[in-house]
């Protein structure tokens, strides 16, 4: 038979206004599939340290991570499906916005580097 842990507590309670709107859905998301599965305090810990994982790249020893990636399974999937289409940010480098901007006009960077071969 499972242990079964109790239900009767808020989630909304670990809302941090000064966490991303996207981070908080995700954990929330967690801890509101696994309620009752595990006890508050470790399940409150558990969705930290998967969102740490899927935002932020946190890695953590190889028994946490395997643990998290199974309950996290569906959820992540799900995430990650939306994420494909949102809008992707590009970085570009400081000289090449400046030349783009400013300098190169309309030239592409082949013809930037055969310029640069020339000198």
């Amino acid at each position: 038979m499972a242990v079964e842990y109790s239900k009767d507590w808020d989630i909304e309670q670990y809302y941090d206004e000064t966490e991303p709107d996207q981070h908080w859905q995700l954990r929330k998301e967690f801890m509101t599939a696994y309620k009752g599965q595990f006890s508050e305090e470790y399940l409150v810990a558990l969705a930290r340290t998967f969102t740490n994982i899927e935002m932020l790249g946190c890695v953590y020893p190889k028994e946490i991570m395997v643990r998290v990636a199974e309950l996290s399974k569906d959820i992540a999937a799900k995430y990650r499906e939306s994420k494909k289409t949102k809008l992707q940010r590009t970085f570009v480098s400081a000289k090449n916005a400046a030349e783009s901007r400013y300098g190169g006009g309309n030239k592409t960077e082949s013809e930037t580097e055969k310029k640069k071969q020339k000198l």
